[in-house]
């Protein structure tokens, strides 16, 4: 009825009014240790997942037959790290033996993924909240202890998933070698390595990721009721004893 929509309508005002009065622009922040250091966590957890998101490879190997060479490809791709088949041919037939790549690493990868794409999304709201609503983040001590907690168990994830696809990536390239086949078929050669410099700057940027959160974890405890600054000395306009 018009009277509800005309209520939501009203609610839906009220909401964004009180949401924008706490609002204001401060640029400050990013000029401090706390947002700065928020800003690179926010950019080095793109690299993270971006390295290793839409990645795809593909190992070479050629059959050796007495009329020709035949070239043989096996690819490899991030949603399909686990069982990946291809097509190995025989000589003195028109068929083909369907082979497998062995080893499943997609939990690792998928593990790392997530960790970064929430990572880049508690970046972006933290970076709201520093820069446009910084006085209601200082103006009770929940706000800094909540923050310190979720930024210390991210820089525990980022430790946890770079080393378990650091793991991972070590076994991506021991089953992607090309010599491995060429040990079951004795006519095959071995031909070029899959590419690995986007799966290798993605376990880099893991470990970064993990020194920046954990290094911020010191500008955001300060912020908090926790930390105390260390009391100023006395002097003798304040009743202090003189010194010998």
């Amino acid at each position: 009825s018009r009277t509800e929509r005309s209520k939501i309508r009203k609610l839906l005002s009220r909401l964004q009014q009180e949401s924008m009065a706490g609002f204001s622009l401060d640029l400050g922040p990013l000029k401090e240790p706390l947002g700065f250091i928020r800003v690179l966590e926010w950019v080095f957890s793109i690299f993270a997942f971006a390295t290793i998101g839409g990645y795809t490879g593909t190992t070479h190997f050629t059959v050796s037959c007495p009329d020709k060479d035949q070239p043989v490809e096996a690819a490899l791709a991030l949603s399909q790290l686990a069982m990946k088949s291809y097509c190995r041919p025989l000589c003195n037939s028109s068929s083909c033996t369907e082979t497998y790549l062995q080893g499943d690493f997609s939990s690792s990868a998928q593990f790392f993924v997530c960790v970064g794409v929430f990572a880049f999304l508690y970046c972006t709201a933290t970076l709201i909240v520093y820069l446009g609503y910084r006085t209601v983040y200082l103006q009770t001590s929940r706000g800094p202890v909540i923050d310190l907690l979720l930024t210390a168990a991210f820089a525990f994830l980022w430790l946890v998933s770079s080393s378990a696809w650091g793991k991972g990536l070590t076994d991506v390239k021991y089953a992607t070698d090309p010599n491995r086949p060429v040990e079951l078929c004795t006519s095959c050669k071995a031909g070029e390595f899959p590419s690995m410099g986007r799966l290798n700057a993605s376990v880099i940027f893991g470990f970064l990721n993990l020194i920046l959160w954990a290094g911020n974890c010191w500008f955001i405890y300060k912020d908090t009721p926790f930390h105390k600054d260390p009391a100023p000395p006395t002097t003798m306009e304040e009743g202090g004893a003189p010194g010998p």
